[in-house]
């Protein structure tokens, strides 16, 4: 359904050759009570060595131990990934809550993969048809991919909030703020289908940083109040056409069928010139906005 918007976004960038993996990791309170015991016995080889002049060398190598396994240690909390990387290169990511032990020569950068929103500001835009609109929305979205999302953008949350502004912009441009009655797509009267819409643009403008768009909502969208109130009595000039030509639909099918009925029952012959006067009247009486006035005819049709 949202090819036809999809083609005329601009081509992104291809993606990073980095995809996420998963990197080696083992658990940490093990290693970390292994650490500790090399350090106390560390430091009593050490205390040992200088008393007895022995020893101190394997003390030593001891500490330089305890420090390789202490400093491996990496705490990983819920909704956080820690991005390894080594000599300038990706190493994997480790996505397991915890306190896990990796290896200490890389780095490890933070990356979260909670479940955000973002809102965009109220950002005034021409509808399809020039009429100036103010419109916004309201993203859901998740990293789904952490190595893009480090090495593909520069700064991946300040990229899904300029990408959605973008194609929100997009979005209020390329249809009509109200159909009028016909069959085109309008942001007002189509909201599901250009939110759907919406999520696939915005889904393929971040999908180089690794960006899942889990939802998108329009949370505003008004025409711009220098054309407001013209545009709103325009919209009640076509309310009341509307109700109108309802109204005198109905009230021509009730004359027919009160013409049909006395015909089929026989309870009054009607010339065409007294079928004229009760069609003008029987109209008269259901088409008038007011209370009409009964008149007493006591005297003949043609007097």
């Amino acid at each position: 359904m949202a090819s036809d918007v999809l083609a005329s976004v601009a081509q992104q960038p291809a993606p990073s050759g980095a995809t996420e993996t998963e990197a080696y990791s083992v658990p940490g309170i093990p290693v970390l009570i292994l650490g500790i015991v090399l350090l106390l016995v560390a430091t009593g080889l050490t205390i040992y060595g200088v008393v007895a002049r022995n020893g101190a060398a394997f003390g030593a190598l001891l500490f330089v131990v305890s420090d390789f396994c202490l400093q491996g240690l990496t705490p990983v909390v819920p909704g956080e990934a820690r991005v390894l990387q080594l000599f300038g290169a990706y190493r994997g990511t480790v996505r397991t809550p915890g306190l896990r032990w990796v290896n200490p020569f890389t780095r490890r950068r933070k990356v979260s993969v909670r479940v955000r929103n973002h809102e965009t500001p109220i950002a005034k835009v021409n509808d399809a048809e020039g009429n100036p609109i103010e419109i916004a929305a309201v993203v859901v979205w998740q990293v789904q991919d952490t190595a893009k999302a480090t090495y593909a953008v520069d700064e991946y949350v300040r990229f899904v909030g300029t990408q959605t502004e973008t194609a929100v912009r997009h979005i209020a441009s390329s249809y009509p703020y109200d159909s009028r009655g016909t069959d085109v797509l309008s942001l007002r009267e189509n909201a599901d289908e250009i939110t759907e819409r919406l999520s696939a643009e915005i889904a393929a403008r971040v999908r180089p940083a690794g960006v899942q768009i889990i939802e998108s909502r329009l949370t505003r969208l008004s025409y711009a109040p220098e054309i407001a109130q013209a545009m709103l009595r325009q919209q009640q000039a076509n309310a009341v056409v509307g109700a109108r030509q309802r109204i005198v639909e109905g009230a021509v099918g009730m004359v027919q069928l009160a013409l049909q009925r006395l015909e089929e029952e026989g309870v009054i012959a009607l010339d065409e010139e007294r079928k004229a006067a009760m069609v003008s009247n029987l109209l008269v009486v259901l088409c008038s906005e007011q209370a009409t006035q009964q008149v007493v005819n006591t005297g003949s049709l043609y007097q």
